[in-house]
Parts: structure tokens; C-alpha cells; sequence
């Protein structure tokens, strides 16, 4: 019987071992490559998003008809901007309020796309309406009124800030 014992069950006895790490060796095989898998889906799915976010800003914002407004401001600007409002045609088309970090953003040269939206070609009115501190810690209100003429291909305008008493406008507009 203890012959029986050592030949029948021995061998399964020093294989059992071998046989678990042959197990999780492939299950380590397995996850590893359904890891692989879950980020080629993730790559795919982020890029079938940004497909679809260009997508939906071509038919929302046709190029015949698109008006978009960017804010930066002056280098060297000294004052603390809090918000800025956007008027088209006298409606309110764009409100922001700036955070600490966008502010820094804007100061070290950083551009914000503040407005995108669709206007009929020809003549409109865009008002910009901006609030902020001074340096001096003193209340800063400023508008300005500009003509904007649109034509068929897209308009791209620049709202430049800068601090009152500085050299030339405080709101200036330019083309871009």
C-alpha cells in the first residue's frame, strides 16, 4: 500500500505546485492583456470624441455664419480682471467670470476663446463690458462699442485688455 501511496500520489502532490503557477501565470497573461485592450478602448473612445466635438461645432457653427471673440490681455497689465460680458446686437451673448489660475494663465500671454456663435452676415454691434480691480485696489468698470462687419467666411476677433491709464485704449479690438 505505501508503494501504491508513492506512486500514485506523490507525483500529484510535487505537481500541484507547478500547476498553480502555471495558473497564474496565465491569469497574469490574461489581465495584462485585457489591460492592453481597456486602453486601446479608452484611446478610441477619446478620439471618437473629439471627432464628435469637431463635428458638432461645424454644424452649430456653419463658417458662413460663425462670429468668435477672444480676450487676452496687454502684457504687463496690472489689474486684478474679474469678469467680462459679451453684447452682440445689444443681447448678451457671453458672461465669464475668471478664476485665479485663468487670470495668471491670461498674464503670462494666454488667449481665451470667450465667445463662438452664429451671425448673419453684415454689420453688427459687439460690446464689451469689463470689471476688475486696480493695482491700487480700486474698483476698475470699462466698456467699449465696436462695429464688426461679417461676410460669408468666418469672423475671428481679439478683445485686448488693459489697465485704464494705460498707454493707448483699455479695450481695444483687432482682427485676427
Amino acid at each position: 500500500m505505501y508503494r501504491f501511496f508513492v506512486a500514485a500520489v506523490m507525483p500529484m502532490l510535487l505537481w500541484a505546485p507547478s500547476a498553480a503557477g502555471w495558473a497564474e501565470q496565465v491569469s497574469r497573461e490574461q489581465i495584462k492583456g485585457l489591460d492592453e485592450q481597456v486602453q486601446e478602448i479608452k484611446s478610441d473612445a477619446l478620439g471618437i470624441a473629439a471627432d464628435l466635438n469637431r463635428l458638432e461645432e461645424k454644424l452649430l457653427y456653419p463658417s458662413n455664419s460663425q462670429l468668435a471673440v477672444f480676450v487676452s490681455l496687454a502684457p504687463g497689465t496690472k489689474f486684478r480682471l474679474d469678469a467680462v460680458e459679451i453684447r452682440v446686437d445689444g443681447k448678451p451673448v457671453a458672461h465669464h467670470l475668471y478664476t485665479l489660475k485663468e487670470l495668471e494663465a491670461l498674464q503670462r500671454g494666454g488667449v481665451q476663446r470667450i465667445y463662438t456663435g452664429n451671425v448673419r452676415s453684415g454689420e453688427h454691434t459687439l460690446e464689451v463690458h469689463v470689471l476688475g480691480k486696480s493695482a491700487l485696489g480700486g474698483e476698475v468698470r470699462n466698456s467699449a462699442s465696436f462695429k464688426v462687419t461679417k461676410d460669408v467666411a468666418p469672423r475671428l476677433v481679439g478683445i485686448t485688455l488693459a489697465a485704464p491709464g494705460a498707454a493707448g485704449p483699455s479695450i481695444s479690438l483687432k482682427d485676427w
